[in-house]
């Protein structure tokens, strides 16, 4: 239960840190780009705002539903392999041995291994090997939306925060490193929960946020 419980975590902070990062890069590129086509401050945190809350509103219902369609493949692989117990154990019990036997161990471990692991629980044995997922590392949907409702807006206050209390003919610059740096932690804290390459992961988050905000700041100002 407890690393059930670690893991469904595990699983609430990816999604809240990436709805945040969502937040951080799409509300730069939206408030950069206005900002690019007009100097009013107004018009720039308006469209902000906009943004932040169409953001947050598809942001958490991506997720629910994403994390729904998840779970309505797994209730079918469920049943799928809960028929196939029932009609033919031995069948699953030795796909399962010869799965191991091809991953290098003799086949008296093997059949032990087996054996242990489809007496304790069979069904998720059996989902695990046929399918590669674990029935024990569910992750709720409404938690998911629920991270991403909360951490989206979270995100997009940044930028607009730093577009409206820098200098402005300094804001465009400051809202742009704030920025950078913001995503070079979300980006690091991402990696650190999927075990990635810290360095890799914040350098891409980074370049992808620099993108967005030159190429918005730049059309928007075609229209100034």
């Amino acid at each position: 239960m407890d690393k059930q419980s670690l893991m469904q975590r595990n699983n609430l902070i990816r999604a809240g840190v990436m709805g945040a990062n969502d937040g951080i890069l799409s509300v730069s590129g939206i408030i950069l780009g206005v900002a690019g086509a007009t100097s009013n401050t107004g018009t720039i945190l308006l469209a902000g705002f906009a943004g932040m809350l169409a953001g947050t509103v598809s942001m958490a219902m991506g997720e629910y539903v994403s994390v729904s369609s998840q779970h309505d493949a797994q209730e079918k692989v469920k049943h799928i392999q809960t028929k196939a117990l029932s009609e033919d154990y031995k069948s699953e019990f030795e796909y399962v041995k010869e799965k191991y036997i091809a991953d290098g161990i003799s086949t008296q471990l093997a059949t032990q291994a087996t054996e242990e692991m489809m007496n304790k629980d069979a069904l998720t044995t059996t989902v695990r090997e046929r399918y590669g997922f674990s029935l024990d590392h569910e992750l709720s949907a409404g938690g998911a939306a629920l991270a991403s409702l909360i951490s989206f807006p979270i995100g997009s206050i940044l930028p607009m925060v730093a577009i409206s209390v820098s200098p402005q003919n300094m804001r465009e610059v400051a809202t742009f490193i704030a920025v950078v740096i913001a995503l070079a932690i979300t980006g690091y804290v991402t990696a650190s929960l999927n075990g990635a390459d810290k360095k890799k992961a914040s350098i891409r988050n980074i370049v992808a946020g620099m993108f967005t905000m030159i190429v918005t700041y730049a059309i928007g100002s075609l229209f100034r």
